[in-house]
């Protein structure tokens, strides 16, 4: 993974959203330079993304699209990765999440995000069909 901080919009203050998954970077994960293979983290964004989308579907979901990645630093070898998620919309059968993955490096304290992206994922039934997201009740007061 490269560093593509400059070209990137500004990392927020902390994370956005709901903690989905923490895990640990393992030399398993590592691509020929030796830092985390970006195909990995993104794999970890989407199965937190697809928790977060279950969740808030109430039903399983599929990954249609991912959008607007932006790979801001790298992640190594024992790094803690912790990914949130937050929903950016809700549409009939899809719901658009943001998806950001932070790390937290050995012998530091702070969090230091690198790596977010819009996700986008469709309810299905249990015959793989799309299904109706039910839309939250508003209250008129």
């Amino acid at each position: 993974m490269t560093d593509t901080s400059v070209h990137a919009s500004p990392a927020p203050d902390g994370p956005q959203g709901d903690l989905s998954i923490r895990t640990m970077a393992m030399p398993a994960d590592t691509n020929q330079n030796g830092d985390i293979f970006g195909g990995w983290l993104l794999s970890q964004m989407d199965i937190a993304g697809g928790i977060y989308a279950s969740k808030v579907s109430q039903s399983r979901t599929v990954t249609v699209a991912i959008e607007a990645m932006t790979f801001r630093k790298p992640v190594y070898v024992g790094d803690v990765v912790s990914v949130y998620a937050s929903t950016v919309r809700i549409g009939r059968t899809s719901i658009s999440v943001h998806v950001e993955a932070w790390v937290q490096r050995r012998k530091e304290s702070q969090l230091i995000l690198v790596t977010d992206g819009n996700y986008t994922y469709v309810a299905i039934d249990d015959n793989g069909h799309p299904q109706p997201i039910a839309q939250p009740v508003s209250s008129v007061i």
